[in-house]
């Protein structure tokens, strides 16, 4: 399996890669939203994404809406992991196109979870 992390913050992709890394899991990281776009179009072999939501310039949603336009491209689920976590922001991020949600900081048990989840909706 191989997730694509997408968040501004490098220490949240190095302490995600490291935790996924330990169980076995292949993971990279990119620190905008645009970077992400771009590495979907050109890589096919990434089954999950890990969304950062709150990023400047260009959101997790604005990230969210471009890779639900019609394009005749699948790509993979999107997990929103972020520090959203007020009453309604789970199902804001579900109805904005995530698969999934995850609050920071993160649980790695709850996400190992979440991405299975996902997978086996796919």
């Amino acid at each position: 399996m191989k997730i694509l992390i997408i968040d501004d913050d490098h220490r949240n992709i190095f302490a995600l890669r490291t935790a996924l890394k330990s169980r076995g899991i292949e993971a990279s990281g990119c620190q905008s939203a645009i970077e992400g776009l771009e590495l979907l179009n050109t890589e096919m072999e990434i089954d999950v994404v890990l969304l950062d939501m709150m990023m400047p310039e260009f959101d997790g949603f604005q990230f969210l809406d471009r890779l639900h336009r019609p394009s005749g491209r699948v790509y993979p689920p999107v997990i929103s992991v972020t520090a959203r976590a007020m009453k309604g922001d789970r199902e804001r991020c579900l109805l904005g196109g995530a698969s999934g949600y995850v609050a920071k900081p993160v649980d790695i048990d709850e996400l190992l979870e979440e991405i299975r989840s996902v997978i086996s909706r796919k």
